[in-house]
């Protein structure tokens, strides 16, 4: 090999090793590529990070979308790389949230599930979230969109690193507009930092007003380091388009309003461009989970993947996402390494040079694998599937191993227009039920039972063919593997209590 070449002494040579001019060029391109992104990264870039709400995998053009139509999304893939592979850490929006803003399994910090109008519980004043590593960097933060991570002021996002917030507390349906509970809702506060300045705000304008106030941010902040988070509320259901996008599609409602997610995505590109700041800002977008698939036409697909949101399946789990660093992530790249939400606050972390409390997290430095470097594997060696308190599933390498366990799966056919599936025979009693079963209820779906079971994604991405008789050497290795997850993060499916769980926010 070359290398070996170049170690030995002169005289182990029949001549003097002498380079050509073209070898010479072609040594210094290779230099020039292999050190570009350590080079790039004495420059710390920006960092937009773009969050759907209950997008599916399905849904975005260049992840094969039958019906929503993506261009900005599609040339974001184009100019930077597809993650056909990400996961988030619970399939239910404040679990997720939680998780990527602390880089932990949200079971670890006392958050599994998700909050409403009536929690007193939230994030912890304790926990480091990824605001506040960008503050400790120097970097001017912002969010506008759905925080979701508790609803007392003590859990407002100024009081956890960001120094702008618009936005909403929670799920845009605890409000009028809940399909199946409405009448016991409050009016839905937006607030403009810790002031609530409207109530029941028009929620088509929403998209239009979050991407307003995210773009005038990039340019006031053109010259600083910034963290922009753009956790957008739709399309969870309700879902409303502005009326610059209501009908445009020719497909639907909910292609209007995946077309506006698409706009809002576009400008934020352009005001990027604008300010002479997108060559070195880091665009990352994806989704908070998959699909909320009782709603029928107005909820999204989870695409080749199985069920959606609410399950530990991959449809629940596994979402769209790309991203985009010129010179670093490699333009039209494809990623099929899996790795979590929870990795991105400690790759960011490393990257920034910010010192990480001592406190246990679960992600870890995946930065060889967003760059696409030849060899990069994910560097965890199982990555656990949580449904509430439960560790449903495991998956290690290409092989995704699910415990016996219930999982909800949709109640007949479909809902349309807003309401869930079976929305005819709900029964008010059935809503007050608690667990799996009142989510059942409220929502249009119905409990199912999915056994111990093995599958291999490389071949079998939609979880259909159980192979686990098969492979019980598989089955075996990934049991073990799960098995200090349980012990630390606690496991109801075994009666588990975690021993290194973190105790959530909470007010009195």
């Amino acid at each position: 090999m070359l290398d070996e070449r170049l170690s030995r002494p002169a005289g182990q040579h029949d001549r003097p090793l002498i380079f050509s001019t073209p070898m010479k060029f072609r040594l210094c391109l290779s230099l020039i590529a292999a050190l570009l992104p350590a080079l790039l990264h004495a420059a710390p870039p920006n960092v937009v990070l773009i969050l759907a709400d209950d997008l599916g995998y399905g849904d975005v053009g260049c992840f094969n979308s039958r019906t929503c139509k993506t261009p900005n999304l599609d040339k974001l893939a184009s100019e930077g790389t597809k993650f056909t592979d990400f996961y988030v850490a619970q399939a239910v929006c404040t679990a997720s949230r939680a998780a990527l803003m602390t880089g932990c399994y949200p079971n670890r910090v006392g958050l599994a599930g998700a909050l409403n109008h009536t929690s007193k519980n939230g994030i912890n004043p304790d926990e480091f979230l990824l605001p506040e590593m960008f503050k400790k960097a120097g970097y001017a933060t912002a969010a506008y969109g759905k925080w979701h991570l508790g609803t007392a002021i003590e859990f407002n996002p100024l009081r956890h690193g960001f120094d702008e917030f618009f936005g909403i507390p929670y799920s845009n349906d605890n409000s009028k507009y809940h399909p199946t509970m409405a009448a016991e809702m409050p009016p839905l506060p937006l607030y403009d930092g810790e002031k609530i300045i409207e109530h029941d705000a028009d929620q088509a304008l929403f998209t239009k007003r979050f991407t307003e106030r995210a773009t005038d941010f990039i340019a006031k902040n053109k010259s600083k380091p910034f963290f922009l988070y753009v956790p957008h509320v739709m399309p969870h259901v309700p879902i409303f388009a502005s009326p610059q996008f209501k009908g445009k599609s020719g497909t639907g409602l909910y292609a209007d309003v995946v077309a506006e997610l698409d706009w809002s995505v576009g400008e934020i590109m352009q005001s990027l461009a604008d300010n002479g700041v997108a060559d070195n800002t880091l665009v990352i977008f994806f989704s908070d989970n998959g699909p909320f698939l009782s709603y029928g036409n107005h909820a999204g697909s989870s695409g080749p993947l199985r069920e959606g949101k609410l399950t530990s399946f991959d449809g629940g789990m596994r979402v769209p996402c790309l991203m985009r660093w010129p010179g670093v992530i490699p333009a039209g790249g494809r990623q099929r390494e899996p790795i979590m939400a929870i990795d991105l606050l400690p790759t960011l972390a490393k990257l920034l040079k910010v010192p990480l409390p001592m406190t246990p997290r679960d992600g870890v430095d995946v930065m060889d694998v967003l760059t696409v470097q030849r060899g990069a594997t994910s560097p965890h060696q199982a990555l656990a599937f949580y449904a509430g308190d439960e560790l449903q599933a495991i998956r290690s390498g290409p092989w995704k191993l699910h415990f016996a366990h219930q999982y909800l799966t949709v109640n007949g056919p479909p809902g349309k227009d807003g309401k869930p599936a079976n929305h005819a025979n709900m029964k008010p009693a059935g809503m007050d039920k608690s667990g799996i079963e009142g989510i059942a209820s409220r929502h249009g779906y119905r409990v199912a039972q999915e056994p111990l079971a093995l599958y291999d994604l490389r071949l079998d991405e939609g979880e259909k063919r159980n192979v686990a008789d098969v492979h019980p050497d598989v089955v075996e290795r990934l049991t073990k593997l799960a098995e200090p997850l349980s012990a630390e993060l606690g496991d109801a499916l075994k009666g588990v209590k975690g021993n290194a769980v973190r105790a959530a926010g909470k007010v009195e």
